[in-house]
Parts: C-alpha cells; structure tokens; sequence
C-alpha cells in the first residue's frame, strides 16, 4: 500500500509539473502604445505560459537585465535594441510592436514657435537613451541645425526621464521636448505644450519599435519561443481589432485610471499597434544613430545579423493572419 500511495504522489507532482506554466520574464515599459505587449499576460495562460512582467523607465535599461540573464523578451524603441546589440547583449529582434507614439512640443505660451527651426537659441528636453532622443537629432540634423547637452550650439539638449518634462514645462525650464505618448498628449490636454511637428519625415518614418528575445530563450527552447509569439500576436491583434477594448485596459489596467479615455484616443491617433518588420527599417534606425552618433557604437551590428522573423510568420500563419 505504501508503494502504491508513493506511486500516486509520483503520478500526481509528474501530472501537475507538466501543466505548470512556464514563466517568461518580460521587460517592458508604461506607454500608450506598449499596450498590446502590457495585455500578454492576461491571455498568457491559454499558452501555458506565465509572464513575469517588470517596468523600466527607458528601453536602454532593459539592456542589463538582458545581459545579466534576468529577463527573456522585451518592448523597447529600436534604439536601444540595437545599442544593446552593438555592446554584446545576446537579444535578437523577433517582431515589431507598435510604431509612431512620439511628438515634438514647445511650451504653451511660446506661439512664436511653429517649425523645428523656431527651436534655434532654444532648450529641448528629451529622455536620453529613448526612442524620442534619436527622433529629436534626426529632425535637428535635417533641418540644419546644432545641438549639444552644452551650451554653445543652435539647440541645447537638456536630458531627463519622461515623467520629469511635464514639471520642465510646467515651471519653464525648457522651451520645448520631444516626447512620447500618452505623456506628450497629457502635455497638450493640460494646456503646457502645443505640437510643432510628429517626428516621422525622415528615412526612419515613424520608427518601428523592437519586440525582441534572447538568443537563449530563442535558441535553446524553440518550442516555449513560439507559444510566446503566438501569445503577442494575439495580444496585438486583439488590440488592433478591439480598440474600444484595449482603450479600456490601458487606461484602467496599465494607467490605474490616470489616462483618461480621450487622452488615450489622442495618444493612439499618433502612434499604432503593428507585429509585422522589415529587417531594412532596422538597418536605416541603425545607420542613422552611426550618423548621429547615438550609444557611441563602436561596432555597430547589421540587421540580418540580429533580425528573426521566423516565429512571427509561424505565429501569424497558425494564427490564420494572412495580412
């Protein structure tokens, strides 16, 4: 009898280990557009996955917890991905997420500014290291422009965390920034800023953001990385078919009711939810930060070295996404 009840504790751990779910850690971060990849975890057990979600501040953050191990995917601006890339973080990127989501504004009570030119003698505030910063130098370098986080030059950039620019505008230590959603859009509903331009006429259009793994996760567990796209191109879809329903869940669920719905209409009028990427995209987001000088790469990586896009098409295919 005891061998028998032994059997049936073995039985029983064995039967409950192989429906465990598996814990997929995830850095990612409180914006608007990084909704969908906010919604993984909901629908994560219908995949048999758990996701362990943790917020940073800035995509270039994320890096580190790559490098030492600690998270598994991530939703970042391609910036960062590609810095991280280029200083050894073993990450490939596997899909899109969302594009757009970045506005350049000027103080509400500046109407003499209306182009990017008008910034000339200015203070611009941007998050270092972001998504927006990258859109910020290619509009100021296009347009002829110089900039330094120093004095001196025709813009002096003046570096600090997203959440910081509201309270820069607020008691008129800058001029102007380039912001994200919805932050840039809370800057225009509470009277501080007026847009001047959304930063997308370069080659870099509206700069797809990176959904990326790690090349362990990708490499060594195939089976888990698929599940794992094919819950974010769930989650996507859902979103990109469901707007009435993924408002609701951003607001309510990401922002805790401190995004009201309309502001959240306003932000998503100005960026998207995509899964799909084109390896070119990377590698034009690449160039520029060589030209530019961004994350001071010093051996900047090629797209068809780090762009995987095979489990999205799987995904979408089992998914019967034709588009």
């Amino acid at each position: 009898m005891l061998k028998t009840f032994c059997l049936s504790l073995a039985l029983a751990a064995a039967a409950l280990s192989a429906h465990a779910e598996d814990v997929v850690r995830l850095g990612n971060m409180k914006f608007a557009h990084y909704g969908a990849v906010h919604y993984m975890k909901e629908i994560a057990p219908k995949y048999n996955l758990k996701i362990d979600e943790k917020i940073f501040a800035k995509g270039i953050d994320i890096i580190p917890a790559f490098m030492a191990g600690e998270v598994d995917i991530s939703a970042s601006g391609m910036d960062g991905t590609i810095a991280g890339r280029a200083g050894g973080a073993p990450i490939y990127v596997v899909a899109g997420f969302s594009q757009g989501g970045s506005r350049i504004l000027a103080r509400k009570n500046l109407p003499e500014i209306k182009t990017i030119q008008d910034f000339k003698g200015r203070k611009m505030a941007v998050a270092r290291g972001g998504a927006q910063e990258l859109a910020l130098l290619a509009e100021l370098n296009k347009n002829g422009l110089t900039y330094s986080d120093q004095t001196g030059k025709d813009v002096q950039i003046v570096y600090m965390n997203y959440a910081d620019i509201a309270q820069a505008f607020l008691v008129k230590g800058v001029d102007g920034a380039c912001q994200s959603e919805p932050q840039s859009t809370q800057l225009i509903s509470k009277g501080l800023g007026t847009e001047v331009l959304k930063p997308y006429d370069t080659t870099m259009g509206k700069m797809p953001r990176s959904f990326a793994m790690s090349e362990k996760l990708y490499k060594e567990n195939p089976e888990l990385a698929q599940r794992v796209l094919k819950c974010f191109v769930e989650a996507t879809k859902y979103f990109m078919d469901n707007p009435a329903a993924a408002r609701q869940y951003v607001c309510e669920k990401v922002f805790k009711g401190q995004l009201t719905p309309q502001e959240y209409d306003d932000a998503m009028s100005n960026a998207e939810f995509i899964y799909d990427l084109k390896p070119e995209n990377v590698q034009i987001t690449i160039d520029w930060m060589v030209k530019l000088g961004v994350a001071r790469m010093q051996n900047p990586p090629k797209a068809t070295d780090f762009v995987r896009l095979d489990l999205l098409q799987k995904a979408k295919a089992d998914l019967g996404i034709k588009d």
